[in-house]
C-alpha cells in the first residue's frame, strides 16, 4: 500500500499536501479571489474516529484536504462543508464520505456561498457572498461552523413546521371534544419527535455555543459574530425552540386530558359496578323475604 512519507496508509482523506493546502502556513488557496463553498447536513452523526488517525489540515472542527486543491471541515453531528471543491470532486469526496455517516437524510439539507477576497469588509454577506481578509484555516473554520449551523437549523426548521401541520388538528380539536382515544399514540409520537429535536439541537450541535477555536484565536471573535448575526443563528434557534415549547405544551395538555377522561371513564364505571352490585343484593333480600 502507498504512503505519504510518514508511514500512514492512504485514504480518500489523506492525500499528498499540495502546495497550496501546506498545514504550516495555514493559507489555503493563495492564487484565488473567491472560492465556492457548500455546506451539507448528511446525517445525525459523523463518525470521525478513522479520520481523525490520518493527516488532516486542522482538528476542531477536523478540516481534511479533499480534490485536487479543496478542504472539507466535517462535525461530528453530521454536518459537512466543502470548500473549493468542483461537482465531480464533490460527488466523490460524498461517495467515500458516506460510510461514516450514521443515520444519512435521503434528502440533505444544503447551503451554498462564495468566499470572497476583501481586506476591508470581513465576515460581511450579501447576496450569498462572504468576504474574508484571507482564505486561512481558521477563516474557514469559522464560516464552516456557522454554514454548518445554518443547514441544521433549516433541517429542524422543516422537521418542526411538519410536526406543526400533524398536530394542529388536535389542538383544534380540542375546542370540541377530548373524547377521542385515537389521540393518544399520535400525541405521544409527536410529543417525541419534537423532544428529539430538542435534543439535537441542544446537546449535539450546540446552536448558540461560540466555536472551541475562539478561545486559541480570539481575533476571529468579531468576524463570527458578525457571521452568525447575518445568518440569524440565534433568532432561527430562539424561534425554534418557541414553537418546539408550543409543540410539547399542546402535546402535554392533550394527552393529560385524555388520561383525566380515562380516569374519569374509570371511575364511572367502579360507581356503576357498586350500583349493580347494591341492586342485585337488595333483589336477593326481597326475594328471600
Amino acid at each position: 500500500m502507498e504512503t505519504d512519507g510518514r508511514s500512514q496508509p492512504m485514504t480518500p482523506f489523506a492525500t499528498p499536501f499540495h502546495p497550496i493546502i501546506e498545514v504550516m502556513q495555514k493559507i489555503l488557496f493563495p492564487d484565488r479571489e473567491n472560492v465556492k463553498v457548500r455546506a451539507i447536513f448528511l446525517g445525525g452523526r459523523l463518525d470521525l474516529k478513522a479520520l481523525e488517525k490520518t493527516d488532516y489540515l486542522a482538528a476542531l472542527p477536523l478540516v481534511v484536504s479533499a480534490g485536487e486543491q479543496g478542504c472539507a471541515v466535517l462535525f461530528r453531528y453530521g454536518a459537512a462543508v466543502l470548500f473549493g471543491l468542483s461537482a465531480v470532486e464533490e460527488v466523490s469526496f460524498l461517495s467515500h464520505l458516506k460510510p461514516l455517516v450514521v443515520e444519512a437524510f435521503s434528502a440533505p439539507e444544503t447551503e451554498e456561498a462564495l468566499l470572497q477576497l476583501d481586506q476591508s469588509s470581513a465576515g460581511k454577506v450579501e447576496n450569498g457572498v462572504i468576504w474574508l481578509r484571507e482564505f486561512g484555516i481558521e477563516q474557514l473554520q469559522m464560516v464552516a461552523d456557522v454554514l454548518a449551523k445554518s443547514v441544521v437549523l433549516a433541517h429542524y426548521e422543516m422537521g418542526t413546521a411538519k410536526i406543526f401541520d400533524q398536530i394542529e388538528p388536535f389542538a383544534d380539536g380540542l375546542q370540541r371534544t377530548t373524547k377521542d382515544d385515537r389521540w393518544g399514540k399520535e400525541l405521544l409520537r409527536q410529543l417525541g419527535r419534537a423532544l428529539s429535536i430538542q435534543n439535537k439541537i441542544v446537546g449535539r450541535v450546540e446552536i448558540i455555543d461560540k466555536p472551541d477555536l475562539l478561545w486559541d484565536a480570539p481575533d476571529l471573535e468579531r468576524i463570527y459574530l458578525r457571521l452568525e448575526n447575518e445568518y440569524e443563528i440565534r433568532e432561527r434557534q430562539l424561534a425554534l425552540e418557541r414553537k418546539l415549547d408550543l409543540i410539547t405544551g399542546t402535546a402535554e395538555t392533550a394527552l393529560d386530558l385524555l388520561q383525566h377522561n380515562t380516569a374519569l371513564r374509570v371511575e364511572w364505571y367502579v360507581v356503576i359496578l357498586i350500583v349493580v352490585e347494591i341492586i342485585l343484593s337488595l333483589y336477593d333480600i326481597f326475594l328471600k323475604a
